[in-house]
């Protein structure tokens, strides 16, 4: 159950109106996370702004499996529902893929030092290892793709703290959890 409001159109404060639809406008629906996180004009619009710069980095398949390595991490189902839907029917992975980047890997090895490093980020707060940077850097990955990486990190996790605070009602398909991965 929600443990915050889910705004209904009409109880939309004004500044967060024009960005709440035209996330409605490009998904569909209006997820109730966003509904939710819309009563705060100034928090909402800050997320979707990053949101909107870092879909500009890296590849959809990369920056998908990093939110689903992170969201795993932080234990976020209502996320991982998220980026399971967007990860299979916007980046087109398949399901092992996602269940790969759950886990913190991918097929493609370019994208698995990417998703590995992203969860090396999440899982030591920042404190990675001389070793770990190198290898994403050996894999081709630049120094402005690696704070890419860790801005992708940050992000996923927002929203992630967001829903574990708040727990918005699931309007997402359900994926399996961790342990049955």
């Amino acid at each position: 159950m929600s443990r915050t409001t889910i705004l209904r159109a009409n109880e939309v404060p004004d500044a967060s109106k024009p960005t709440l639809d035209a996330f409605t406008k490009n998904i569909g629906f209006t997820p109730n996370m966003m509904a939710s996180f819309a009563q705060s004009p100034v928090t909402f619009n800050a997320w979707a702004t990053l949101l909107g710069s870092l879909s500009k980095v890296l590849d959809v398949k990369t920056r998908d499996s990093i939110g689903l390595a992170v969201s795993e991490v932080n234990g976020r189902n209502y996320c991982l529902s998220v980026h399971s839907f967007t990860a299979e029917h916007m980046a087109k992975l398949p399901s092992e893929e996602i269940v790969l980047a759950r886990k913190g890997h991918a097929a493609d090895l370019k994208r698995d030092a990417a998703v590995h490093f992203a969860r090396k980020v999440i899982e030591s707060r920042g404190h990675v290892s001389d070793d770990d940077l190198k290898a994403v850097r050996d894999a081709g990955y630049t120094d402005a793709n690696l704070m890419e990486i860790v801005a992708l990190v940050a992000m996923y996790s927002l929203t992630n703290f967001f829903n574990n605070v708040f727990d918005p009602e699931k309007d997402f398909p359900p994926v399996a959890p961790a342990g049955a991965i």
